[in-house]
């Protein structure tokens, strides 16, 4: 009885130590430098190309973006944006496809930005200049897929 109670205390001191430990970067949540460029034309619906990359723990990641925009939206656009993305686990996190609700204006030169999120919880938050003739209101979704 007694070698069960050494055993069951020693287990439950090795579990506190483990509970105590923190996190390793591996496992912890992190957020990285985005840098994009992306054409835009439409008229009602629109649609996108780009390319970019994710500065991510010392590293860099190019990446592609397609995307698509119903609503208002009227013209054509280049943008350049920068930001964080945040709540990366995995540099595959980064991948996946975007949401976003939101609008802009640009005549031969505007300011732009987006905060965008995509299902695997990681969230982009971009802004940046934008130049050519565009109006838009509309519901966006884009999709990044690493190079």
């Amino acid at each position: 009885m007694r070698s069960l109670r050494t055993i069951a205390a020693s287990v439950a001191a090795l579990v506190l130590v483990l509970l105590a430990i923190p996190a390793t970067p591996a496992f912890a949540q992190a957020s990285g430098e985005v840098r994009v460029k992306i054409v835009k034309a439409g008229l009602l619906v629109g649609g996108g190309a780009g390319s970019g990359v994710l500065t991510y723990r010392g590293r860099n990641y190019p990446f592609n973006v397609a995307g698509l925009s119903f609503g208002i939206t009227a013209g054509a656009s280049v943008g350049r944006f920068e930001g964080r993305a945040s709540g990366i686990r995995e540099v595959s996190d980064f991948a996946g496809t975007y949401s976003s609700v939101g609008g802009g204006f640009a005549l031969v030169g505007g300011v732009n930005g987006v905060q965008l999120r995509n299902e695997k919880g990681v969230t982009l938050t971009l802004q940046g200049p934008k130049a050519g003739l565009e109006l838009a209101a509309n519901i966006g979704q884009i999709t990044i897929a690493l190079k």
